[in-house]
Order: C-alpha cells, then sequence, then structure tokens
C-alpha cells in the first residue's frame, strides 16, 4: 500500500511540475509570443544567435519550444540553418539555467508569487498584464511540485523498494542513461525531469553518480522532442531538429561514457549533491556550443541525411496550385467534407505565402514578388470558385444538420480568405510600394507600432488556421479573445499616431496616410483570418449569434 501511495504521489507532483512549467511558458507565449520571429531572425552572428536562444528558453522555461520556434521559422524560409542550429544550442544552455534558478530553496517566495500573481491575473484588464500574472503563479506551481515532490520521496527513502532500485540503475549505467531519455522524452521536457532528479538527490534518495547518468539521458531525450515534433514540418525544419539531436545526443553520450570510466568519489563530493548534479548539467549545456563555428559545417551531412524528396518530383512545383477537391468523393458525404477542409487548408497555406514577404521590414519590391502575389490571388479567386460548385454538388440532403452547418462555415472561411488575399494585393501591397518608392520615413514609433502589429497578425493567423485541423473550442476562444485585444492595439497605436501628429513631428506627419492605411488593412485582415472561430464558439455555445441587447421597442 505505501508503494501505492508513492507512486501516485510521485506522478502527481510530476503532473503538477509538467503543469506549471506548460504554464509559465503559455503566459510568456500569449504575451510576447508575436515578437519571437522578430527577435530570432534577426540575428547575423552565431554567437549573437546562440545568446538570443540562451535568453529565450530562461523566458519560456523549455529548450524544445526554443527549438520549435526556430524549426518553424527555417521551414518558412526565414533562418539559415547555421544561425538556426546556433539559435538551437543557446536554447540547450538556457534551459540548463533554469534548472539552476529553480533548482534553489525559495518555498518561502511562494505566498507572495500566489498572492501577486492571482491578483494580477483575475483584475487586470491588458492582456500582457494579465498573462504577467499567469507567469508568476506558474512560478509559484513549480515551486510547490518540487516541494510535493520532496515530501513525496523523503519517507520512501529508507524503504526497501528504493534502495533495491538504487542499487540495480548504480550497476547498470546503461539503464540509468535510458531511462533518463525515456523520461525526458515521455515527459517532454528536459527541465521537469532533470529538477525531478536534483530532488532525489539532494534528499540522498538516489547517489550523485546516478543522478549524474540519468541528467545526461535526459539531455538525449530532450533533444527527440524537437525531433518528435517536428516530424510533419517542412525539410528544413526537421534539419535543424536533427541536427540539435546529433550534436547534443552524441555529447551526452561521450559524457556519459567519460564520466563512468574517469569520475572518482573525491570529484562527486565536491559540492552538495544537488548543487553538483545542476553544475554538471550547466557544464554539459556550455560544452555544446563548441559547436557554434562549425555549425555550417554541419549542413552538408545533414542535409544528405533528410533529403527533400520533392524537389525530384517534376510536379512538385505545382502542388501549391494543386485543387484537393476531388469530384469522385462526392458520392460519400464524409470524404467530400475531408476534401473540402483540405481545400481550406490548401487556400490558407496560399494566403500566409502571401502575406509574410509584404509584411516583412526587408521588402524591397522584388519585380518576380509582386507577380507571384498576383499569381497567388488569382489562384485563391479560382480555388474559391470551384469550392462553391463543389458544395453544390455535395450530398448535403443525406448530411447530419451539423455537418450542414460545418460545410456552410467553410465556405464563408474560404470567402473571408479570398478577401483577405484581396486586401493583400490591393491595399498592403501598395502601401509597401509608396512607401519604397516615394522614400517615405515612418517615425521610430510608428514603425514599431507597426511591426508589433504585423507579427501579431502572423501570430493570430497561425493560430486561427490551426482550427481548421483542431476545430478546438480552446483554441478558438483564445483566437477570439487574441481578435478583441488586436482591436484595441490598433486603436492605441491610431490614437499614439495622432499624438504625434499634434506634436508635430515630421516624420509622423509625412508618413500619416500611410500609417492610418496600414492600421485599417492589418485591423481588416486580422479580422477575416479570425473569423473562423465565431462558428465554432456559436455551435459550442460559447458565443451569442449577436451581440445586441433585446429589450422593450422604442417609442
Amino acid at each position: 500500500m505505501a508503494i501505492l501511495y508513492f507512486l501516485v504521489s510521485l506522478f502527481g507532483a510530476t503532473m503538477l511540475l509538467l503543469f506549471a512549467v506548460r504554464m509559465v511558458q503559455t503566459g510568456i507565449e500569449r504575451a510576447y509570443g508575436a515578437s519571437f520571429k522578430r527577435v530570432v531572425t534577426d540575428n547575423t552572428n552565431p554567437l549573437r544567435a546562440a545568446l538570443t536562444g540562451t535568453v529565450m528558453a530562461i523566458v519560456l522555461q523549455s529548450s524544445a519550444a526554443v527549438a520549435l520556434l526556430t524549426a518553424g521559422f527555417a521551414g518558412a524560409g526565414l533562418m539559415q540553418f547555421p544561425m538556426g542550429l546556433s539559435v538551437i544550442l543557446g536554447a540547450d544552455l538556457g534551459s540548463a539555467i533554469v534548472v539552476q534558478i529553480l533548482s534553489l530553496r525559495l518555498d518561502w517566495l511562494v505566498p507572495l508569487l500566489i498572492a501577486v500573481g492571482g491578483w494580477t491575473f483575475l483584475h487586470a484588464e491588458k492582456r500582457k498584464l494579465k498573462q504577467a500574472g499567469r507567469i508568476i503563479m506558474g512560478i509559484a506551481l513549480i515551486l510547490i511540485a518540487l516541494r510535493f515532490l520532496r515530501e513525496t520521496v523523503e519517507p520512501i527513502r529508507d524503504s526497501a523498494f528504493l534502495p533495491a532500485l538504487v542499487v540495480y540503475l548504480e550497476n547498470d549505467a546503461i539503464t540509468a542513461f535510458l531511462a533518463g531519455s525515456v523520461l525526458a522524452l515521455v515527459m517532454h521536457s528536459s527541465v521537469a525531469m532533470v529538477l525531478m532528479c536534483v530532488v532525489l538527490v539532494s534528499v540522498g534518495a538516489l547517489p550523485v553518480s546516478v543522478g549524474v547518468t540519468l541528467v545526461l539521458g535526459a539531455n538525449l531525450g530532450g533533444s527527440l522532442v524537437p525531433v518528435w515534433l517536428t516530424r510533419q514540418m517542412a525539410v528544413p525544419a526537421r534539419r535543424l531538429a536533427l541536427a540539435n539531436f546529433g550534436v547534443r545526443g552524441a555529447t551526452a553520450i561521450l559524457c556519459a561514457a567519460g564520466f563512468e570510466i574517469f569520475a572518482s568519489g573525491a570529484f562527486l563530493n565536491s559540492l552538495p549533491p544537488g548543487q553538483f548534479l545542476v553544475a554538471t548539467h550547466l557544464a554539459f549545456n556550455a560544452l555544446l556550443l563548441m559547436f557554434l563555428p562549425v555549425a555550417h559545417l554541419l549542413e552538408a551531412p545533414i542535409v544528405s541525411i533528410v533529403k527533400d524528396k520533392s524537389a525530384s518530383l517534376p510536379s512538385a512545383q505545382d502542388d501549391h496550385y494543386r485543387s484537393d477537391l476531388d469530384t469522385t468523393a462526392l458520392e460519400s458525404p464524409r470524404r467530400s467534407m475531408a476534401c473540402l477542409r483540405r481545400e481550406v487548408i490548401r487556400m490558407s497555406h496560399i494566403l500566409e505565402h502571401m502575406i509574410r514577404p509584404v509584411s516583412d521590414r526587408s521588402f524591397k519590391g522584388d519585380p518576380a514578388l509582386i507577380s507571384r502575389l498576383h499569381r497567388d490571388r488569382k489562384a485563391l479567386s479560382q480555388s474559391l470558385g470551384q469550392l462553391r460548385e463543389y458544395v453544390a454538388r455535395m450530398p448535403t440532403n443525406d448530411m447530419p444538420k451539423k455537418d450542414v452547418k460545418i460545410v456552410r462555415d467553410l465556405l464563408d472561411y474560404a470567402i473571408s480568405l479570398e478577401a483577405a488575399a484581396d486586401i493583400i494585393t490591393r491595399r498592403m501591397l501598395p502601401v509597401a510600394l509608396s512607401r519604397i518608392q516615394q522614400g517615405i520615413r515612418f517615425s521610430d514609433a510608428g514603425w514599431e507600432e507597426l511591426t508589433e502589429l504585423n507579427e501579431r497578425v502572423l501570430r493570430n493567423m497561425t493560430l486561427a488556421f490551426d482550427l481548421l485541423v483542431s476545430d478546438d473550442v480552446e483554441a478558438a476562444r483564445q483566437v477570439f479573445l487574441e481578435k478583441d485585444d488586436f482591436n484595441k492595439s490598433e486603436k492605441r497605436s491610431r490614437k499614439r499616431h495622432f499624438s504625434r501628429l499634434r506634436k508635430g513631428e515630421d516624420e509622423s506627419l509625412a508618413s500619416s496616410d500611410l500609417h492610418i492605411e496600414s492600421l485599417s488593412t492589418l485591423r481588416e485582415f486580422n479580422a477575416l483570418v479570425c473569423s473562423l472561430a465565431y462558428p465554432i464558439l456559436i455551435r459550442e455555445g460559447q458565443l451569442l449569434e449577436s451581440r445586441l441587447i433585446f429589450g422593450s421597442d422604442p417609442d
């Protein structure tokens, strides 16, 4: 019975730790995620890129999260391999620094963090302040989880069960290493895994030697997490994840073998057990930075392993424009709905392909790029026409009313995507070209505001497009809230711009028309791409179809 209670308590403490780490990460992504693209992709020096990755991992409390973001940017063609790998290697060091910070005994801070974080989250109206409350509460929960873990392990430390397991792991370093790898992979967090090992070693439940082997194994498992999560992403994204796995995994294996051969008792006792484990983890991830100067040399072998198969297919370049509507599937309501959903997803990819270059500050008005934008716009218009004909031929009479409503919602969203593409070519593109051709400069504050809003549009677009696959109610709520918050930010930017005009700032006066037009187009574009959230929320009873309050008729 004691063993069962121990296992349940250990599982509960671990889940609380994972939830708390995820809570902090989510809060930071929601508050500052729109700025991550600019921060990550602006690096041109490996050392600076590594420093960026280190800071981001400390902020997000996860090297895997930074690796996924970086891989996504690489997959979109926004980052080269050497810079991407440098960011990820820096993130590995950042996650080790997080372990160092969280391993300190800060239990006395818990009541204060809960009080401040809870009050901020419940009472703050601004999105960033509310998410700051979430972050503070998450840190408090991490400290609570670690204390819970210590209290869980201490009673079992002197039992017959744990010493037997420890002796086995002490005599079989390979099993201990693999156990650390598997646990980190299953937990999807090397930070949580290492923190758990630090607690077990600190209370004497594990010897330092076993703890070090588990931690090195956790580093191997932690590098496998991005490989698993990027398996369906573009080839450049998978290459980065595999390169990180090769570098971090191979180094972990070599360090584990060297530790087993050369470690001595005096060396293990040089620091308190828990601190020694943290220092080892920190030193290991600092060692990975030695690959920064040769990051560009690793690209060729990784490219030879992860080949771009589509490059050898003659028709691959046409996949961007090839319709997913299969007329042979019209006899089956289920298959035809799947085709319809795939076609809308394809349209969303084309729209994303259009907005990214126009919203980028490096846009120079390349004629080939402009021609491609108009070609994409025409492709979306043709897709919408084909999709309307397809819906008209679908066997809606044989479909449940709920599915018919989903079909109509998808058609409405396809119309929104086509309208959003129209905004890009008829309004956003002329504004960008006018800025270049007339040499108009925005004020520093105005350009910063527009850049932030552009980044938030891209983030909201990604969240909204995910709904095409997931149909998740909570995600739809998030998209809805992000849309409303975007509108508030747009209004604040407009007020700040008018304030600069009243002060007579020359750059604001010269760029006023373009600034106001940019704000207007961004707001309309954001509303269109976020519109998919509305039918999902209405279907689930999370949103009223009308916000009007009906009362007595006016006299």
